[in-house]
């Protein structure tokens, strides 16, 4: 195999009564983000700036969980967090508590490109971004009425909602009085259904790279920092593979998902769908994930544990797919 790859996702973890309209939704958005990308390869625009674009492009859209459409805190407000890697020399920026920064996936390039640092966090992220003039916008930007009635509903259960936007109705079937609650780190939640955004990059030179982007859990604590900004657990590149992870940000740290992909091709030699497939299985413990990633010489590969993850990809020769289950 050879020449250009790219996958995106909107999140592992789907309600499987997901009204037919929000799965029509879902996919037009990965496959206008696809496009997206697509368009810009063909341009020899590089793997870097490519995940950056489509990232940006899921941020700007509610209706995933990153940007505008983000989880709220328990405190009502959003707190944001990205990361992106570039494969060749493993460069890589990272942003948490976010705020403000209407694009925080492009914040978390800036940290790379013009920081000495890998990772800013919370007022120091929000200094830096007035100082390198992004783009910023008020906390109500990002919040959706959607997601004020979700937080709602969490707040009554007293529990962390993953999947905030499965419809009101019917609720009390997927709630956390469920009979056999998910846990996490022992405690129990509702249903598992995050939605964090990324893509992953090969480009015509076999440049890797990879972005994650989301506003983390619903009713979450202030001040969590999920899987999504850290390098090794949420997203990954060298100059084997680009990796992007969503799902239980706690058992995805544990288990450096995206890192791990990368070490059993390079250590193992095993093929990137292998890779992909071990890890899933093997290093996620009770934990639920999913994750996309591609390989320098252009295969591209994807896996979950939950019931679905909004997916889609498409290689240099013509293939594309978007899919949910």
């Amino acid at each position: 195999m050879g020449g250009w790859a790219i996958a995106v996702h909107g999140g592992a973890g789907v309600d499987p009564n997901l009204p037919p309209q929000r799965q029509e939704e879902a996919k037009q958005l990965l496959t206008r983000c696809l496009n997206l990308g697509i368009s810009a390869l063909r341009s020899s625009l590089p793997a870097i700036d490519v995940v950056e674009l489509v990232v940006r492009a899921l941020e700007s859209d509610p209706l995933f969980n990153s940007g505008r459409g983000s989880a709220l805190t328990e405190n009502g407000t959003v707190e944001m967090e990205a990361s992106i890697m570039d494969g060749p020399k493993r460069r890589c920026g990272a942003v948490s508590g976010v705020t403000t920064v209407k694009n925080p996936i492009s914040l978390a390039r800036l940290v790379m490109d013009k920081s000495p640092h890998s990772y800013l966090a919370f007022s120091g992220a929000e200094e830096f971004a007035k100082q390198q003039g992004v783009e910023m916008v008020d906390n109500e930007y990002f919040i959706t009425e959607d997601n004020v009635g979700m937080l709602k509903l969490a707040k009554e259960a007293n529990s962390i909602l993953y999947d905030y936007r499965i419809p009101i109705v019917g609720l009390e079937s997927c709630g956390a009085a469920a009979e056999s609650p998910i846990l996490m780190n022992g405690l129990p939640i509702s249903v598992y259904a995050p939605e964090t955004v990324g893509c992953v990059v090969v480009d015509g030179q076999g440049r890797c790279a990879a972005a994650t982007s989301t506003g983390g859990l619903m009713n979450k604590m202030t001040g969590r920092i999920g899987d999504s900004p850290l390098i090794g657990a949420g997203t990954y590149a060298c100059d084997l593979c680009g990796v992007s992870c969503t799902g239980e940000g706690e058992a995805i740290i544990r288990g450096t998902l995206a890192r791990d992909v990368a070490a059993l091709m390079e250590y193992k030699e095993l093929s990137l769908q292998d890779a992909v497939d071990y890890v899933i299985n093997k290093r996620l413990d009770e934990g639920k994930a999913g994750l996309i990633a591609v390989s320098k010489t252009g295969e591209v590969a994807c896996g979950f544990n939950t019931n679905g993850m909004f997916r889609g990809c498409a290689t240099e020769d013509g293939f594309m797919k978007v899919g949910i289950w």
